[in-house]
């Protein structure tokens, strides 16, 4: 579980730098090499997350390193760079709790002219795909995953500066402790190589709402 004894205060913020020894794997790739800096995952063939919807098959077998939290607010940032190309080749941030119930945001590799960039939020044991066409030469991609006690919002940056929102979710089971990080796969018969790099964990950027007052409860 990463600590905020290991953070630096810039610009009134709070950065923490996460140890390589607090990463935790649910299942490993074929390969795959970490360091202070660099993540970098080669991925098995046939693997991959999904549940149920639509295409009626229940896929849980893809590499996830994350690591454990209790804080219910922050955000987790990561730049995800990859080779991938074959069809649904995908790297990005991974938010796992169980087979059942998680998010992903990645880059699904579509063919030579476009990908999918998106998100996919599974609540008790249902996937839910939301997408948008990108250029097939985009070959990185900044990631922001933010946390508000059980609410999530996922944003994506082309220059880990810039931020676009993307989708904005609850997750059932997302009560108190919680694990994420990263993750990459490979649904159809391919293996890529994956580079995660500038991971941290900062103060919730996901700012609360300032318009129309919360319901009473």
């Amino acid at each position: 579980m990463y600590t905020r004894s290991i953070f630096e205060l810039q610009k009134e913020e709070i950065t923490m730098k996460i140890k390589t020894s607090e990463w935790q794997w649910t299942r490993k790739p074929q390969a795959y090499t970490i360091t202070d800096d660099k993540i970098e995952i080669t991925t098995n063939p046939h693997t991959d997350l999904w549940q149920r919807t639509y295409y009626h098959f229940r896929n849980d077998n893809a590499p996830v390193l994350q690591v454990k939290t209790t804080d219910k607010y922050f955000s987790f940032v990561v730049k995800t760079e990859f080779d991938s190309k074959v069809r649904f080749d995908q790297c990005g941030v991974v938010m796992y709790l169980n087979s059942e119930n998680w998010l992903k945001s990645s880059i699904e590799y579509e063919n030579e002219e476009f990908q999918h960039l998106g998100s996919v939020v599974t609540n008790n044991g249902y996937s839910d795909w939301a997408t948008t066409e990108i250029d097939a030469n985009i070959k990185q991609m900044w990631y922001r995953l933010s946390r508000r006690e059980d609410d999530f919002c996922l944003e994506c940056s082309e220059d880990g500066v810039k931020y676009k929102q993307m989708r904005i979710c609850h997750m059932a089971k997302a009560n108190d402790e919680i694990q994420f990080g990263i993750y990459a796969c490979s649904p159809e018969e391919s293996s890529f190589k994956a580079t995660f790099t500038n991971f941290e964990v900062t103060d919730c950027k996901w700012l609360a709402h300032d318009g129309q007052a919360p319901d009473e409860n």
